[in-house]
């Protein structure tokens, strides 16, 4: 097997974050378990504009802070969007044998979601913060990314805006497949978010964070100065059902064990059937 070149694209904006942290951590355990090469750059697209070339195999695209609707127009939003169109422009084209795979997180896949036209992204009422059940569809049953989990699985969420009202005509009509809806509140009469979508064979993504670990959540809130801030902003209880919520290691670990780690391994896999036919 060839070398797998891996480009993640950082959407914090500087913010202090553990998203990056875990998913490097992530990329670095396969690594050493499948003794895969692999060549791995991080990209700055918010603070320096930065974008991959085509030249990569695999893209993780992180979460980030702020607003997925009020960046649109921006420099970096721009040239995020040509990304994404030049992706599937390549894997569009029959002479390219070898196609390129990515992976949205959280407000990657909002903005994701915004250039599909899959479904309204909107800013909540109130910040969806801690450890909720997620919960599979059909098609998200079915899909391979998620083999492994149980259904409903358990996912971090932290944000903001969420995507919701999706358009099934749209959907439909790019071949796309809802996967994963959120919690059910029968008390709250609000719609459930869309949790995760497959745009199509190579593109796909989740609103919560699949790359988070337990203990390094954990060690984030107990932060003094993370503390005070979900203490400020969301109460003493949060702060503390959110901590009770990653004590339970199973719920956490099985996720961090289960969907990128399969994005990877299942894109590589692929990878290695057209490395043998080019």
């Amino acid at each position: 097997m060839k070398t797998v070149k891996i480009a993640v694209l950082d959407l914090y904006e500087g913010h202090a974050n553990e998203g990056m942290r875990c998913i490097r951590e992530i990329i670095s355990q396969l690594q050493n378990q499948t003794n895969q090469s692999i060549e791995y750059k991080e990209y700055d697209v918010r603070l320096k504009n930065e974008i991959p070339s085509l030249d990569y195999n695999l893209y993780i695209s992180s979460g980030g802070h702020g607003s997925p609707l009020e960046s649109e127009g921006t420099e970096w939003d721009n040239r995020f969007i040509e990304w994404i169109q030049q992706v599937e422009a390549w894997n569009a084209n029959p002479v390219n044998i070898q196609k390129k795979y990515i992976f949205f997180i959280c407000h990657s896949f909002q903005l994701a979601c915004r250039y599909f036209k899959v479904g309204l992204v909107a800013k909540r009422k109130s910040t969806a913060l801690g450890v909720f059940p997620i919960h599979m569809l059909e098609n998200g049953d079915q899909e391979p990314i998620f083999k492994g989990l149980n259904d409903p699985f358990y996912g971090v969420d932290s944000r903001d805006y969420q995507v919701i009202q999706p358009d099934t005509a749209r959907i439909n009509a790019l071949g796309a497949e809802l996967l994963c809806l959120e919690k059910e509140r029968p008390h709250i009469n609000l719609e459930r978010a869309i949790m995760a979508i497959r745009f199509n064979p190579y593109m796909i993504g989740t609103q919560f964070h699949p790359e988070a670990d337990a203990q390094g959540m954990s060690m984030y809130l107990l932060r003094e100065d993370k503390k005070n801030t979900v203490i400020e902003n969301h109460g003493f209880e949060k702060w503390q059902s959110m901590l009770e919520g990653l004590s339970d290691p199973e719920k956490i670990k099985r996720t961090y064990n289960t969907v990128l780690p399969n994005f990877i391994t299942q894109s590589i896999s692929k990878l290695s059937n057209s490395f043998s036919l080019s």
